[in-house]
């Protein structure tokens, strides 16, 4: 059986997709630097070819049918593909180009991924990078992103992810508000107040795991919580109690003597980092220099935990 493919003008969901975008077929025309005669034509040829109607047609809109609503998503993907591959097809092995979208959490972009960015950017002028910040998931297909760093488990199976990198957590204060206090088991900090991460399942429930395996799992005090890591340091740092963070996002402080972490000897969960794309998208190649860039990077800069 040949591929249905074969019996539908691939020009065709072009002009559909921009008739779509643009609202109507006199935009749509315009877009396209095409008649809208043209442009109304194609779209009937279209419908014949995949058996459907597409659009509802009105005197003053038109309107998608459920299975126009289907088609467009489909095939918006599959424009936005195909013109990643005809770029990247241009595309000599050694200059970047084009735009680069990546999420992030606010902590690692600001920590890890900014400066390796810059450093890329100056190596490749010709490349742009769009860098989305935040602690929601955003939806890399439909918002045209290119590759996610996600800290944690993974959830969506519907994804590709590399790891290229693992993390551990660290209960952390500052040396003024600690005041010389040194706690020696995780039953020392239970009555202490934590600034919990009130995005996390259970921000103040942790357990600590022993150099012989013992743990103790202690259910903190937490007057005051926030729902962004950025806004728990800072807190932290005007000295309201402890905080539970991922080691990367506090070594350098630690390493500073900004902060002092608390039970060293004794190990809180950690995870692994991910770098996720799409699984049915093409990956243009200045997804795939950065993803190798960070991992190099990571190998290179890794600090003892």
């Amino acid at each position: 059986m040949g591929s249905p493919l074969a019996s539908v003008n691939l020009n065709r969901i072009v002009v559909f997709v921009a008739v779509v975008e643009s609202g109507s077929f006199t935009a749509a025309a315009a877009r396209l630097g095409m008649v809208k005669t043209m442009v109304s034509t194609h779209i009937k040829r279209l419908e014949v070819e995949v058996g459907a109607n597409l659009l509802v047609r009105t005197t003053r809109r038109i309107a998608l049918t459920d299975a126009g609503e289907a088609f467009y998503e489909a095939s918006r993907i599959l424009i936005r593909d195909a013109e990643a591959a005809v770029q990247a097809a241009g595309e000599d092995t050694t200059a970047l180009r084009g735009t680069l979208r990546i999420t992030a959490p606010v902590d690692y972009a600001a920590t890890i991924l900014t400066p390796l960015l810059v450093r890329m950017r100056e190596t490749h002028p010709e490349l742009r990078v769009e860098l989305l910040t935040g602690d929601r998931l955003f939806d890399l297909v439909a918002e045209g992103i290119d590759v996610a760093i996600r800290v944690g488990n993974l959830s969506d199976s519907r994804l590709r992810a590399v790891q290229v990198d693992s993390y551990a957590h660290w209960l952390v204060a500052t040396p003024t508000w600690l005041d010389g206090r040194r706690p020696r088991r995780p039953e020392d900090v239970a009555k202490l107040p934590l600034v919990a991460m009130s995005a996390l399942q259970r921000p103040s429930t942790w357990t600590f795991t022993g150099a012989k395996g013992a743990t103790r799992t202690i259910a903190f005090e937490s007057p005051m919580s926030a729902n962004i890591a950025l806004v728990v340091k800072a807190a932290v740092m005007a000295g309201a109690g402890m905080m539970v963070m991922p080691d990367f996002a506090v070594v350098d402080d630690v390493a500073a003597g900004r902060l002092i972490r608390l039970l060293p000897t004794w190990q809180l969960p950690g995870g692994g980092i991910h770098a996720v794309f799409p699984a049915s998208r093409f990956m243009p190649q200045r997804a795939r220099a950065f993803i190798d860039l960070l991992r190099e990077h990571l190998a290179m800069t890794r600090r003892v935990r």
